[in-house]
């Protein structure tokens, strides 16, 4: 029989109420990517004369010219990317993950927030936030798959240095241990990298006047999101006011996690009506 709260450690009792936030935040996540999944089958098609939100994803191709030897071939759409449906699916990730954890993995994620790690969180985020990134590259212009590719895997390999991080660190703190910052480091540089595509493409094009105002918030939105996460994380391994208990700093990864989601999300429906 499960214990009664007041029967818990005090840890024990953050952790169950932490778990219980969990279902909440998974349910809000999975209300809100159901919706849009709806949104982008059913409503949008049926309000929108231009047919589906799609854009374009193209290969170049390397062919044998007589006497021009190797040239580039003309761009091939190799398929096109369904928006709206690909923004559901980062808010079902979440979706997921918060039962995952809340449910069949929720003894191993209490004994991993014992020792400051929850690893199920950085595998979320190298999915959905690799996915989210991708998409909001797109609008600005990111076609080639290639690009799409390296995109999306230095977004995730980003989070596994967060993985690391906290595998190399976990329990220092509480056993004095000088604290491994070299994923951090790394971690920060690497995911430098899909904001240098994102702003060279930025830069080379010529119509930005054009670029619909709901595409530009959602670039602000996502990169202050972007750069909270690190912040977060500063803020727990330098043990800076509640931060000093890392489930202050789990709590904050949550929610940061859904602020940037829902806003996201509700400014590419809001946005799917602009012109093209």
């Amino acid at each position: 029989m499960e214990k009664n709260v007041s029967a818990l450690s005090p840890i024990d009792t953050k952790i169950k109420k932490l778990i219980s936030f969990n279902k909440k935040m998974g349910l809000v996540h999975f209300i809100q990517g159901a919706f849009m999944m709806l949104f982008a089958f059913f409503i949008y098609p049926t309000l929108n004369e231009q047919g589906a939100f799609t854009i374009p994803v193209v290969g170049n191709y390397l062919e044998f010219v007589q006497g021009e030897g190797l040239v580039l071939t003309s761009t091939d759409t190799l398929f096109e990317l369904p928006f709206l449906p690909m923004t559901a699916s980062f808010l079902l990730l979440s979706a997921l993950f918060h039962f995952l954890i809340a449910f069949p993995f929720k003894k191993k994620y209490s004994e991993g927030l014992k020792n400051g790690i929850n690893k199920y969180r950085w595998y979320e985020y190298a999915l959905s936030s690799s996915l989210m990134i991708v998409l909001i590259s797109a609008l600005f212009g990111v076609r080639d798959v290639a690009v799409f590719a390296l995109i999306a895997l230095a977004n995730a390999g980003m989070n596994f240095f967060g993985l690391d991080m906290e595998l190399l660190n976990g329990g220092s703190q509480k056993d004095g241990k000088k604290i491994n910052w070299l994923p951090f480091i790394f971690g920060s540089i690497l995911g430098l990298a899909p904001w240098v595509a994102i702003a060279f493409y930025i830069g080379v094009n010529p119509n930005l006047e054009n670029v619909p105002g709901f595409v530009w918030g959602i670039l602000a939105t996502y990169f202050i999101a972007f750069n909270t996460f690190p912040i977060n994380m500063f803020l727990q391994y330098k043990r800076v006011g509640k931060f000093k208990d890392y489930l202050h700093g789990e709590k904050g990864y949550i929610w940061l996690s859904l602020i940037a989601k829902t806003i996201l999300t509700w400014l590419v429906l809001f946005g799917a009506f602009q012109p093209s």
